[in-house]
């Protein structure tokens, strides 16, 4: 097992109060499941990284064959990246190869469930992955039931008388927030009652 995977499992230890809270054979599938990975860098904790990480190695020159020693950072993005499980958008760090494997996999949901805890190695990862398997699992254990044409009737009707309640309740408010006077209706009224006229006559010469 990887540093990092031992430090894992001593800190849910810790945190469950030692292995005697534990169930039999509990530790080895836990040790199973735990990213088999080499330390990696504190940035890449809060982000989806596929793997990619600080590599180091030499810079040669052309002529002389002189060596300087350098490293080589990963292309990291600030993406907003969209989740139907969430119906939101998730604000993540991911590198270039993430997003690529993110689409190749369908989507930030697709690519979690698909990648397996051993190849996830980081702990937003980890996070992630955990959080949205037990969201399916818990939409894959309700039950779906379908209306009637009349219950779905009423229901439009509900919402229509809604949408009006909420259009009344803002107008309210923008007065009451902006100031009205009794004349402000009667242009408006005058305005309407002049494109209906308008409309009926328009309606009667055609």
């Amino acid at each position: 097992m990887a540093f990092r995977s031992k430090e894992m499992v001593k800190k849910i230890m810790k945190k469950i109060g030692g292995e005697k809270n534990m169930g039999p054979g509990v530790k080895e599938s836990l040790k199973k499941s735990l990213p088999d990975s080499k330390v990696v860098m504190g940035r890449a904790h809060r982000g989806i990284y596929a793997g990619r990480h600080i590599q180091y190695g030499n810079q040669v020159s052309e002529k002389g064959g002189n060596k300087t020693r350098r490293n080589w950072k990963p292309n990291v993005q600030d993406k907003r990246l969209f989740s139907y499980i969430l119906d939101r958008h998730i604000r993540v760090k991911v590198t270039t190869h993430a997003l690529r494997c993110i689409d190749k996999a369908g989507g930030i949901d697709e690519y979690l469930l698909k990648t397996p805890y051993k190849k996830m190695d980081t702990e937003m990862g980890l996070l992630w992955k955990s959080k949205i398997e037990k969201m399916y699992q818990e939409l894959g254990n309700m039950e779906v039931l379908f209306f009637p044409q009349e219950e779905e009737n009423k229901l439009a009707e509900e919402f229509k008388e809604m949408r009006i309640e909420q259009r009344v309740a803002r107008r309210d408010a923008r007065r009451k927030a902006y100031g009205w006077s009794p004349k402000a209706e009667e242009i408006e009224g005058v305005s309407e009652d002049g494109e209906a006229s308008h409309h009926d006559e328009l309606v009667a010469n055609s």
